[in-house]
């Protein structure tokens, strides 16, 4: 049984890591200033162009960082992602009249898909949180503060598929805060069992990265470059991956 301060140390690593986990519903507030602004073609396009540049940044960021740690591990985590969102994509699209909540069809699987890569994403990340903790408070905290900031554009993202669509943006907001729930689950149990979650962290971070490059590469810019100009979405594309790698340079240690 935990003392007193063992279980005090818990519900701080719990508490750290639901707050990166709410961080990322503030991706969604540009949109309470700004509103929906029409769900035109083009609008969606650019939407999905800037979310699939914050998309493909992070998912640089992942397989450096998990390359970095091990990389055989980050290699077959990749695939396995690649894998994954391909067979879930596959599953969802016979799903003719799907339908969540205001969104149906294409718009509710894409929207499904974003929100799962993005909860597969979180629980690699709910692990370095505990593992961090594991280490010691001040890498914790680091961590922490570190891994909040990285998930607001994450929210983001996550918005900037579901508004334009007509999903209100407390409801994305909230959908943004739900795909990070996994982080507070995960980071306990990792900080308790550092030495069995820590060889996990390589492959989790791997398999994040390559059903994010998936879900950007394969499926969010081919449908923004079929309903806007081409030269549009590529400046879209590129403006969002430098402000998502510019944020993470600007992190100390990033």
């Amino acid at each position: 049984m935990l003392s007193l301060r063992g279980q005090m140390d818990l519900l701080l690593v719990f508490l750290a890591a639901l707050l990166t986990a709410f961080a990322t519903g503030l991706g969604a507030l540009p949109f309470a200033f700004a509103g929906k602004g029409g769900a035109g073609s083009r609008r969606l396009a650019l939407g999905n162009a800037a979310a699939a540049g914050l998309m493909l940044a992070a998912t640089a960021m992942l397989a450096w960082e998990g390359a970095g740690i091990g990389p055989l591990s980050a290699a077959l985590g990749a695939a396995g992602g690649l894998a994954f969102i391909k067979l879930s994509d596959t599953i969802l699209s016979r799903f003719r009249h799907l339908d969540l909540g205001a969104l149906s069809g294409s718009d509710a699987r894409r929207a499904l898909l974003i929100v799962g890569v993005m909860t597969l994403h979180s629980a690699a990340e709910g692990i370095g949180v505990g593992v961090a903790f594991g280490d010691g408070a001040p890498l914790g905290w680091f961590v922490t503060i570190a891994m909040a900031i990285h998930n607001i554009p994450e929210g983001l993202a996550i918005s900037l598929v579901l508004v334009p669509r007509g999903v209100s943006w407390q409801a994305a907001a909230g959908w943004s805060v739900f795909s990070s729930l996994p982080q507070p689950v995960l980071a306990v149990p990792a900080y308790l069992s550092v030495l069995w979650f820590e060889p996990l962290l390589p492959a989790g971070l791997g398999f994040a990265a390559g059903a994010m490059a998936w879900m950007a590469l394969a499926d969010m810019l081919p449908e923004a470059t079929s309903q806007a100009p081409l030269w549009q979405v590529v400046s879209v594309l590129a403006v969002s991956v430098a402000g998502m790698l510019g944020l993470f340079a600007l992190l100390p240690g990033g």
